[in-house]
């Protein structure tokens, strides 16, 4: 009998350590946070202003939207931090890029597609030079990318008013590819009043190559290498130079296709257009989970961090609260992120 109670006890005993070790896995996890509040900001809003039409296709169709874009810049902005870098040019690489594709069509009749070529070209060039930057003077990525983020915004507005003597430019919708390019990055899904653009589509799949990328490949090694321990990743053989670069180059690719889908949908561009969102995109990813230090966080994460801020801006609105409150609640979002996902990495570190 005393044999029998001793199984069951020691079975009972396995399970609780089962039980806290499935408990302690989800707590290493960086999305663990972000994927509670992104419930929590949805019941709110549900509940305040759930009959106003933000539990509707059309209000959920609406938070995605703004969620996609933002969603699109953060999973690159994160790849980046994990990396142990920032880049807080790409908000006006978003500016450079659409306004460059919408010179190259309507003020040198270039067909729609060639366009978004050399734009990508450019943003990548871009995105070469941030990460040379950084590599070769070793100074802080922090500073070198707000310096060229004047650079290219400066670039950008200058050059805009001497070719066409404005800072907005439109017709993009008159070019040759235009109706073919829309498809790609700015078609719609109608489901009764709702209208779900294709930006949400091509958010879900850069977040699942993201991951794919980290988790998955030698790449995604190296970047974590490279955010926990710079010098010790180079002692094993991780080529780091070229890991920060690519980082860097990634960011600019990204801040391209936020440019191109805008350009598209808007039939044209702005030179302020991407103003601040570069900090947007690291408030999304740091509500997912990533560490300002480097070498932790996850997109899938970063995507919940993202629906959060989307969430919480359409919801002021749906609400009926003034939208010059929506900054105010950013830095209640920021500060409580932290202190959240602090507290969950310390209480993982004292399960281990």
């Amino acid at each position: 009998m005393s044999a029998i109670q001793q199984t069951a006890g020691g079975a009972s005993a396995d399970e609780r350590i089962a039980r806290e070790s499935v408990f302690g896995r989800l707590l290493r996890r960086p999305e663990l946070g972000a994927v509670g509040g992104a419930i929590v900001v949805w019941i709110f809003f549900a509940l305040v202003a759930g009959g106003k039409g933000f539990l509707s296709l059309a209000g959920t169709a609406s938070y995605l939207e703004v969620s996609a874009e933002l969603g699109i810049l953060a999973t690159a902005v994160t790849l980046l931090m994990i990396g142990g870098e920032f880049d807080l040019s790409i908000g006006s690489v978003i500016g450079a890029t659409g306004m460059l594709m919408t010179i190259l069509v309507v003020q040198f009749g270039w067909p729609v597609w060639l366009a978004i070529i050399m734009t990508v070209l450019f943003a990548l060039g871009t995105g070469y030079v941030n990460g040379l930057l950084v590599v070769r003077t070793q100074l802080p990525s922090f500073i070198i990318t707000l310096a060229t983020l004047f650079i290219y915004r400066g670039l950008t507005i200058a050059i805009t008013r001497l070719l066409t003597g404005r800072t907005q430019l439109s017709g993009l919708s008159d070019a040759p590819g235009f109706s073919s390019a829309k498809a790609i990055f700015a078609s719609s899904l109608n489901i009764g009043s709702a209208t779900f653009k294709a930006s949400v589509l091509w958010w879900l799949l850069i977040v699942a190559l993201a991951t794919w990328i980290l988790l998955r490949t030698s790449f995604g090694n190296w970047i974590f290498a490279v955010g926990g321990g710079e010098q010790a990743a180079h002692n094993v053989g991780v080529p780091v130079r070229r890991v920060k670069i690519m980082l860097f180059m990634g960011t600019a690719l990204a801040a391209c296709l936020v440019a191109i889908i805008q350009a598209i949908t808007f039939d044209g561009a702005d030179v302020l257009r991407g103003t601040n969102q570069e900090f947007l995109a690291i408030i999304a990813s740091v509500v997912g989970g990533s560490l300002l230090t480097g070498g932790y966080g996850s997109p899938i994460g970063t995507a919940f961090g993202a629906l959060i801020l989307g969430m919480v801006r359409q919801g002021i609105v749906f609400a009926g609260v003034d939208a010059d409150w929506y900054q105010v609640v950013l830095g209640v979002i920021l500060m409580a992120a932290v202190l959240i996902n602090r507290s969950i990495r310390l209480q993982a570190l004292r399960r281990r």
